[in-house]
C-alpha cells in the first residue's frame, strides 16, 4: 500500500493552558477526500491549524509527502503543496478578485505558473472571471467562498484543506460547492475537510474521521459512517 500523502500522528496541540487535541492520528491518501465531523469544539479547526503550521503542536508528528512539516513557516507549506481554505475565508476585501487570485501565486516555485493557474481557476469558477475587476468584499457570500477556494487553487496544491466551505451559504449554493469540491478532485486534487453539515460532508467522502473533545472517537469510509446508527443519532438527525 502507498505512503499517505499526510499522516498526523499522536498530534496533542492546543492555545495556550487549554489543550484541545490529545492524541490524534489521521491519514489522508493520495487522491482521496477525506472529512473531519464532530460537533462545535471537537477540535477540528484546531488540526487544520496544526496542520498547516499556523499552530505548533505540543507533542506529535505531521508527515506530507513522506517529510515532516512540524516547525515550518505556514508559507512553506504551502511552497510545499499544502493549502488551507480557513474559516471565515479570510480573504482581501478591499482588494479586486483578480488581486486575491494573484496573491494566492505568491510562493516563488508557482509564480512562473501563475497564468495557467489563472485561467484554470477561471475555468472552474467563470462567475470570478466575470467579476475579475470587483471589490472582494461586495461579492456574495457564495462568490467569496469560491475566491477563497480559487485563490488557494492559484498555488498549485497536492493538498486543499477546506474549513466549513458551507457556512452561512444558501442550500443551492452548498450544492454547487460540494459539485466544485468534487470536481477539484477529479483533477488530481486530495482533498481533507471539515464541514458543519454532515450528511454532505459524509456522503463525499472516502474516508472520515470523527472527533469527540479533542480525540478520534470513530475512522470509516464516508458511505459506512452516515448509516452508522450512532452518527445519524448524534449528529446527523440533530441537522434535519
Amino acid at each position: 500500500m502507498a505512503n499517505p500523502l499526510l499522516e498526523v500522528r499522536g498530534l496533542d496541540a492546543g492555545y495556550g493552558d487549554t489543550q484541545a487535541l490529545w492524541s490524534v492520528s489521521i491519514e489522508v491518501a493520495e487522491g482521496a477526500i477525506v472529512s473531519l465531523v464532530g460537533a462545535n469544539g471537537a477540535g477540528k479547526s484546531t488540526l487544520l491549524r496544526a496542520i498547516s503550521g499556523l499552530i505548533v503542536p505540543r507533542r506529535g508528528e505531521i508527515v506530507f509527502r513522506g517529510r515532516s512539516i512540524v516547525g515550518l513557516a505556514p508559507q512553506q507549506i504551502v511552497a510545499a503543496g499544502l493549502s488551507h481554505v480557513p474559516e471565515g475565508r479570510g480573504l482581501s476585501t478591499q482588494m479586486t478578485v483578480l488581486e486575491n487570485l494573484e496573491l494566492g501565486a505568491y510562493p516563488a516555485n508557482v509564480r512562473a505558473r501563475a497564468a495557467d493557474s489563472l485561467r484554470r481557476v477561471f475555468a472552474l469558477f467563470p462567475r470570478l472571471r466575470e467579476r475579475q475587476g470587483q471589490i472582494a468584499g461586495s461579492l456574495s457570500g457564495g462568490e467569496q467562498q469560491m475566491l477563497a477556494i480559487g485563490r488557494a487553487v492559484m498555488a498549485c496544491p497536492s493538498l486543499l484543506i477546506l474549513d466549513e466551505p458551507s457556512m452561512g451559504l444558501s442550500p443551492l449554493v452548498v450544492h454547487e460547492m460540494f459539485g466544485l469540491v468534487r470536481t477539484l478532485n477529479r483533477d488530481g486534487v486530495t482533498i481533507l475537510l471539515v464541514e458543519q453539515n454532515i450528511h454532505q460532508a459524509l456522503q463525499i467522502a472516502d474516508d472520515a474521521y470523527v472527533l469527540q473533545t479533542g480525540h478520534v472517537v470513530m475512522r470509516g469510509p464516508g458511505a459506512q459512517l452516515l448509516e452508522d446508527p450512532a452518527i445519524r443519532s448524534a449528529y446527523i438527525g440533530s441537522i434535519g
